[in-house]
């Protein structure tokens, strides 16, 4: 049986799933590896973790870059850990067919005590396991409306780049992973240890759970009118809202938000937001398995004939076609 010291003050089982992506999984490790002791030998004694597989072997991340497992699920002793990371897949749909697999491993960890943490699009597995219910989860802006689709009754936030609700604490993924490993380190071996290292990570500082990303919102500061209503674009983006209510929203006539998009990006409010959703719709059909009427359902068009009209219009092609050619190339 693998376990750990009962001195150390945190303890982590780490779980990255096939084709997971190596910039989240490698912030999270080396900013434990910067906590665990005072100097820089990477020794485990603050905290200490093991890289769990539910068998030996290695785990090739969608980089190519293969992690070895240190501990096969049958020979871990769960209730030695406190918390159990899983690092998402490639795509979100092929890490929710995972269920099947590591079911048994993510429910044996919670009934033995473990928090769950789930990294990236880590949150369709655990929902398809039934271990989200009554929970909130923090979602990447890019699954938001997937994630909606497959699964209505969570509750899921995309304006925070991690969030802590019980003994489920979930993180969007990317280096929001070194912000959310900071806080717990915080919470289990005091704020100086937690903070340590992240000059040497060349990180200015650990971001808040509610941090707005200056490069999603990039006109936030300088323009807030228009940062505000992109941000309500991706908020609303299967509504069936117009851009008149958009403007009413934010304070200023619909005329005065069209000329603020024509300044910046040289379209209408409408037209941006059609883009918007038109991305989306492209990004869900190479991405995912739903089918044409759900994606188009995601971006507010009921329609399927009209959302086939307007992307065909957009570029070239049916979606049936578009998916086809994008999968095969």
């Amino acid at each position: 049986m693998y376990s750990t010291s009962p001195n150390t003050d945190v303890r982590f089982l780490l779980l990255p799933l096939p084709e997971f992506a190596m910039l989240p999984f490698g912030g999270f490790v080396d900013k434990l590896r910067f906590t665990a002791d005072e100097e820089d030998y990477s020794r485990q004694h603050y905290c200490s973790w093991l890289i769990l597989g539910d068998v030996q072997g290695y785990i090739t991340s969608s980089s190519g870059v293969a992690v070895q497992v240190q501990a096969a699920a049958s020979e871990t002793q769960y209730s030695d850990f406190d918390y159990l990371v899983v690092f998402g897949g490639r795509s979100a749909m092929a890490t929710q067919a995972l269920a099947p697999r590591y079911r048994s491993i993510l429910s044996t960890a919670v009934r033995q005590g473990v928090k769950l943490v789930s990294i990236d699009n880590a949150c369709f597995l655990l929902a398809a396991c039934g271990l989200l219910d009554g929970h909130k989860v923090a979602i990447h802006w890019r699954h938001e409306a997937e994630f909606r689709a497959c699964y209505p009754r969570i509750e899921a936030v995309a304006n925070q780049i991690y969030c802590f609700d019980g003994n489920v604490i979930s993180c969007s993924g990317g280096s929001s992973a070194i912000d959310l490993a900071v806080e717990i380190l915080a919470r289990a071996c005091g704020r100086s240890k937690a903070l340590k290292g992240l000059s040497d990570m060349l990180v200015d500082e650990a971001r808040s759970s509610v941090h707005l990303l200056k490069s999603q919102n990039r006109e936030m500061t300088a323009v807030p009118h228009l940062g505000h209503s992109i941000a309500l674009m991706r908020t609303w983006m299967a509504s069936h809202k117009t851009t008149t209510e958009l403007s009413e929203m934010i304070g200023i006539s619909r005329r005065q938000l069209d000329r603020l998009f024509v300044d910046f990006h040289h379209v209408t409010a409408r037209q941006y937001w059609t883009e918007m959703k038109l991305q989306h719709a492209k990004w869900r059909l190479l991405n995912s398995s739903h089918s044409i009427a759900t994606i188009a359902d995601e971006i507010g068009i009921a329609d399927t004939s009209y959302f086939g009209k307007l992307f065909s219009k957009r570029f070239g092609m049916p979606p049936a076609t578009f998916r086809r050619n994008g999968l095969t190339e």
